[in-house]
């Protein structure tokens, strides 16, 4: 029944409300209605945001697939739950969701936060992920506690963001809120990706921008080495905001990683020729 309402265009989403696995959320769907057995991407946000950070991708995405965002239970204007949600019941969350909705496969693409969204999804639903994208991942066990997480967003703010990308996430932290946004700060702190990520049988593709403090080169590359399938693209002259604000490049490497839509059999961008 949801499924038969998207009757939208590839690039103007429709909000659906979503509750699956006991919570209550929003999905951003473009779909095209001629349907096809090719894969549709998901996007998840990172921790204060929502989906309207993704809009670009969205947008360059829904040209060449079927697109969903994703705004998590208590964040962007979803309903807050009565307590704070681990990662796992997130990734319920998201699977419960696109399940209502009847997508099968899926390319699942986080950024920050979402990164462990995704990780964590791949796992409860192996059959189900054809791929995953881990924009800007975290956290870094280098910089494990909490002030050294916000130095490092603070100097990626301060250097290396656009104007509209810091305008987005600071509008999304003022709604989410200092209380709810602590509270899930400590779940991301306490994820442990490196471990995690091992047990994801899909191909990974680990996309950062070349100056994000959050997610530096070293981590990056130690993440994609320690995925069973894993690559790394990097994406120049941005930070950790990378999917806003170099959108059409990262639209470029996901198509190209996944062999899908018009850059299909392209090179990666950024990968050795």
């Amino acid at each position: 029944m949801l499924r038969a309402a998207l009757v939208h265009s590839m690039t103007d989403p429709v909000r659906l409300e979503i509750s699956a696995a006991g919570h209550a959320g929003h999905v951003f769907a473009s779909r095209d209605m001629a349907g096809g057995s090719a894969p549709a991407v998901v996007l998840i946000h990172g921790i204060g945001a929502s989906h309207r950070y993704l809009r670009r991708l969205h947008r360059l995405l829904a040209g060449s697939m079927e697109t969903y965002s994703i705004d998590l239970p208590g964040f962007g204007a979803t309903p807050r739950p009565g307590r704070t949600l681990s990662t796992a019941e997130h990734a319920r969350y998201i699977l419960g969701a696109l399940e209502q909705l009847g997508v099968a496969e899926i390319v699942l693409v986080g950024h920050s936060m979402g990164t462990q969204m995704a990780v964590e999804a791949a796992q409860q639903a192996p059959e189900r992920i054809s791929n995953v994208v881990l924009m800007g991942p975290v956290v870094d066990p280098r910089r494990g506690t909490v002030a050294q997480q916000a130095l490092a967003l603070a100097r990626d703010c301060l250097f290396y963001e656009s104007p509209s990308s810091n305008a987005l996430v600071f509008t999304d932290y003022l709604r989410c809120g200092p209380s709810w946004y602590f509270k899930t700060l400590q779940v991301m702190m306490e994820y442990p990706m490196e471990q995690r990520i091992t047990g994801v049988s899909a191909p990974v593709l680990v996309v950062r921008g070349t100056n994000d403090p959050v997610a530096d080169a070293d981590w990056c590359r130690r993440l994609a080495g320690l995925a069973r399938r894993g690559r790394l693209l990097e994406v120049q002259g941005t930070g950790h905001v990378v999917q806003h604000n170099r959108a059409l490049e990262v639209r470029d490497g996901i198509l190209a990683f996944t062999g899908l839509g018009a850059a299909a059999g392209e090179p990666l961008p950024g990968s050795p020729a």
